[in-house]
């Protein structure tokens, strides 16, 4: 007879659960009075803090046996103790007040790190009977004998203040931080000044102002302060307005030896310091002689490790637009090793651009030469980028730069020769009918384009000089193969370039423009492509003188200038050296949302000046390329937006685009090519214009006196 074996049923996961709490418990509560080390507690919390840290919230049931141990005369203990309290207080408020009562008791602690320590413990805790019951013990600790709990206390007031400003500002809190000042320890002077910072930052209602004998007496014991306090008495004399040119100056020299500083934070926030109050000195060799001091301690930064290489390049691109003198005289230093990482190169390579200059052209050319030979292809399109705005940035080295391009687009590697093609057409568009015989060689190498930006580059060239391109109906016909799966970028390019073929030769163009101007206005969903070909539709109907002045007429010389920030948020960005907003180069309330912004205050002092060029050559931002990126886009696309042009256009845009439909539609139906190729628009009458394929390239205007069809689209 065979019995049948069941197993035992299995513990749930929540008995398992309560089974440890309980046993950790037990660990907790035991231990012999032989104990003196309270070993046996020590292992336990340190369990329960693994646990705890791993957000197993389940030992929060242990919020009572916690509290116990928090009487245990143990400094190790009480950490554990402490870390659990601020961990989870929030979530069982009713037991954590228990705890209020051992932590005043901690305050009155002999020992300066229990007493430092129950009082941190206390301000972390964002509840309401810990927040009230911390206002009298900061109060009275503000004066505790020992500095370490000073400094401590004046932390606290700042995060008393973020948990309840009114009770702070109702309180005398504030004036007692102030009152920290006067104190002879400078770890406390500094950590009263970063506490009377955090408040300014967070309230409308409080004014930080500091005059000269008190900027005077933070400067003084600087080198008395650790790397921490350096840098939050850096970051208070940001608030001082300097009220004479020779206070300004005294107090840049005096704090000028932070600039050899070990830390890279406090050589950061000199500089920023160094800089503010550059604007308040009157004498120029005075001003100059500093941004010779800032030169230096820049170079030493490139010798950390890379992230600290990385922030410093991003302040120096900052630094060099309002200070071009700074490190005029160091663009080798810039030079890319082969071990940095590509956001360093990439970013040295800027720095090397906007330090590029007649003097050292050979020698960055002969650096970008060897950028644009190495492997990394996103670095390699950077250096053949750079290249080309070099020749528009310096014109004596245009040829120079060209000769290196055309020696890059000779290796036949892809991406050189499609990045090598968008720099040439803005070459052609800053030096117009210059350098053309390099045209042949751009069309030798059409089958290696293959990327939106490099064909919509290669057709702007042959529609901007079809005259001079024997078969440049053949290319573009080429290109036009594809016109429907082409993205919007080169198709707008390919409409305008027809245009301009027709233009420019009327018989090569007539049989290429109707069918571009049939498929970008019936076949295209894209309302920009479908607009602007109703727009040359329009104007090659009705004037073409006008349409040769629009199409052909003559452009804005572009510049090579990078994406150059306004004076205003330049102003602010270099009041803010060393931040993570300069690494984004954007507006600080950009990046840090509740950031309060920062002006230069008003005083007699303050020189307001014009933000340098650092390459000398003036132009308007709008036109010019974005800094080795992707700028320079024609006519076809708005740099600011990076979108068609035509998506701003407002007005009545839907009856306008349906009155247009109906016009096009009629003059579609009378619109027609014949067999022999001698006429285009109209229906032969003398309201068109004919062009004979054997005469000489001439336009023929449309009769004197001919009623149009109105003028739909004004």
């Amino acid at each position: 007879m065979f019995m049948a074996y069941l197993p035992p049923p299995t513990s749930s996961p929540f008995i398992g659960i309560q089974g440890k709490v309980a046993e950790l418990r037990q660990e907790l509560n035991s231990g012999s009075k032989k104990d003196k080390n309270f070993t046996t507690k020590k292992i336990a919390l340190k369990k329960i803090v693994a646990n705890m840290t791993m957000s197993n919230n389940d030992m929060v049931a242990l919020f009572p046996d916690i509290i116990g141990c928090m009487a245990i005369p143990s400094l190790e203990i009480k950490k554990m103790c402490f870390l659990f309290l601020v961990n989870y207080a929030r979530m069982r408020p009713e037991i954590a007040v228990k705890a209020i009562q051992a932590l005043e008791q901690d305050m009155g602690d002999p020992n300066p790190l229990v007493r430092a320590l129950a009082l941190r413990t206390m301000s972390y805790i964002h509840v309401r009977e810990f927040v009230e019951a911390t206002v009298p013990v900061v109060k009275h600790l503000l004066r505790d004998a020992d500095p370490y709990v000073r400094k401590t206390a004046a932390f606290c007031v700042a995060k008393l203040y973020d948990h309840d400003r009114h009770m702070v500002e109702g309180s005398d809190l504030i004036d007692k931080l102030n009152n920290l000042l006067r104190d002879d320890n400078p770890t406390v002077v500094a950590s009263a000044l970063a506490s009377l910072m955090d408040i300014w930052e967070r309230s409308d209602a409080i004014k930080l102002t500091i005059d000269y004998n008190n900027a005077s007496k933070m400067v003084a014991i600087l080198p008395d302060c650790s790397e921490w306090g350096q840098t939050y008495i850096l970051e208070a004399l940001m608030s001082y307005v300097p009220q004479e040119s020779g206070e300004a100056l005294l107090l840049a020299e005096r704090i000028a030896p932070r600039l050899s500083h070990s830390n890279s934070a406090v050589v950061l926030t000199c500089i920023r310091v160094v800089l503010y109050l550059m604007n308040y000195i009157a004498d120029p060799k005075q001003i100059s002689a500093l941004c010779r001091k800032l030169s230096p301690p820049l170079v030493t930064l490139l010798a950390k490790g890379p992230e600290v290489q990385y922030l410093a390049l991003r302040n120096a691109l900052l630094i060099l637009q309002r200070r071009p003198e700074v490190l005029r005289n160091d663009i080798r230093v810039f030079f890319c090793k082969y071990n940095d990482p590509i956001y360093v190169k990439v970013t040295k390579l800027e720095l090397i651009f906007m330090l590029a200059n007649e003097k050292n052209i050979d020698e960055v050319l002969t650096e970008l030469r060897e950028y644009a030979t190495e492997i990394d292809v996103h670095f390699v399109r950077k250096a053949v980028r750079a290249i080309g705005k070099l020749a528009i940035k310096i014109e004596p080295a245009a040829k120079q730069c060209i000769n290196l391009l055309l020696e890059l687009v000779a290796t036949k590697v892809t991406y050189i020769v499609q990045e090598a093609t968008v720099v040439i057409r803005n070459i052609f568009r800053k030096y117009p009918n210059q350098y053309e015989s390099i045209i042949g060689t751009l069309c030798e190498n059409l089958d290696s384009l293959d990327e939106p930006e490099a064909k919509a580059a290669m057709v702007w060239v042959i529609g901007q000089y079809a005259s001079r391109i024997e078969n440049s109906e053949t290319l573009l016909e080429d290109f036009l193969f594809s016109f429907a799966e082409e993205p919007v970028e080169v198709q707008l390019a390919l409409l305008t370039a027809t245009v301009k073929l027709f233009i420019q030769r009327p018989t090569k163009g007539q049989d290429l423009v109707p069918r571009v101007l049939k498929w970008a206005t019936e076949e295209t969903d894209n309302p920009d492509l479908r607009d602007r070909a109703y727009m040359y539709w329009r104007l090659l109907s009705t004037d073409m003188e006008a349409a040769k002045r629009i199409v052909m007429g003559e452009k804005p010389a572009i510049t090579a200038e990078s994406e150059r920030l306004d004076p205003v948020t330049l102003e602010e960005m270099c009041l803010n050296v060393g931040t993570l907003a300069t690494v984004y180069l954007k507006p600080v309330q950009t990046v840090f949302r509740n950031a309060r912004p920062r002006r230069l205050q008003e005083s007699p002092a303050l020189q307001r000046q014009e933000i340098p060029n650092p390459s000398g050559i003036m132009g308007d931002a709008n036109k010019s390329l974005s800094q080795l990126g992707m700028g320079g886009q024609p006519a076809d696309f708005d740099p600011r937006t990076g979108a068609p042009r035509g998506a701003e256009e407002g007005g009545n845009l839907a009856q306008a685009v349906n009155d247009t439909d109906e016009y096009f539609s009629s003059q579609m139906r009378g619109m027609h090519i014949q067999e022999q190729g001698d006429s285009f628009g109209g229906n032969g009458n003398d309201s068109g214009y004919v062009v004979n394929q054997y005469a000489p390239q001439t336009v023929y205007q449309p009769a004197q006196g001919v009623a149009n069809n109105g003028d739909l689209l004004l």
